[in-house]
């Protein structure tokens, strides 16, 4: 693999805060700053990144968390909302078996129902359900080199080789995209590996190079078919 996901980076107004909620909903650990080592399931971390835009549609990205049992699924809930999440009415129906809060930010997160066929072989974080074409799909199944794990009715979904979360894409239509998502992907290269190389691969997978981004220096920042964002991390990372 020439380039690895590092991690899912989300904009917060407390980054530090937001932190702390996921930290004590998921049970990781925290490195320095406001960055979330993974369980050992999950190989990418969760970090928080300073944003005061407003967040006024739902996310590109949302949460889906297994449960072992019903027992778990509500105590998972509880936990939540504990800890500053809440109830989110999204039109989820009665007899739907998922329950769909917030984190403190308004960011959505689904609690799957025990028994749940799709994500039994993931972790707690069992999938980052996104909105986006099959085409952008197949696009981050080249640039991880993971392998696709379903792939009908223009839904796609792939999973790192090593097991963990799923990555999914709901396919077409897609809603309008915001000026700046508010979750996107750090990607890494290995120390051995060549970062303009990398960017030329995926360039020629159909990325495109921004003009800016909000990491700064420390970054370069893309966008992939669909236009949503992600970064090369250039500093060296532990």
């Amino acid at each position: 693999m020439s380039i690895n996901l590092y991690a899912l980076s989300i904009d917060a107004k407390d980054p530090a805060g937001l932190a702390r909620f996921w930290a004590g909903l998921l049970g990781w650990g925290q490195a320095d700053g406001n960055e979330l080592l993974p369980d050992a399931k999950t190989g990418f971390r969760m970090r928080f990144l300073q944003s005061d835009v407003e967040k006024d549609r739902p996310n590109q990205i949302h949460f889906h968390l297994t449960s072992e049992t019903p027992e778990q699924q509500q105590e998972t809930v509880a936990r939540a909302v504990e800890l500053g999440g809440r109830h989110l009415d999204v039109g989820q129906l009665p007899e739907e078996g998922h329950i769909v809060l917030a984190d403190p930010e308004g960011n959505e997160l689904c609690v799957i129902e025990a028994g749940n066929k799709f994500l039994a072989d993931t972790a707690f974080l069992g999938e980052l359900a996104s909105d986006g074409t099959r085409a952008v799909g197949y696009f981050w199944s080249k640039v991880l080199d993971y392998p696709l794990v379903w792939d009908q009715d223009e839904e796609t979904a792939i999973q790192a080789p090593s097991g963990g979360p799923k990555i999914a894409w709901g396919g077409g239509p897609v809603s309008p995209k915001p000026p700046k998502n508010r979750m996107h992907f750090d990607l890494v290269v290995p120390a051995d590996g060549d970062v303009d190389a990398e960017v030329e691969r995926l360039i020629a997978l159909g990325a495109t190079r921004l003009e800016s981004g909000q990491e700064g220096a420390d970054a370069i920042p893309m966008a992939d078919l669909d236009g949503n964002e992600f970064c090369i991390l250039t500093t060296p990372r532990g």
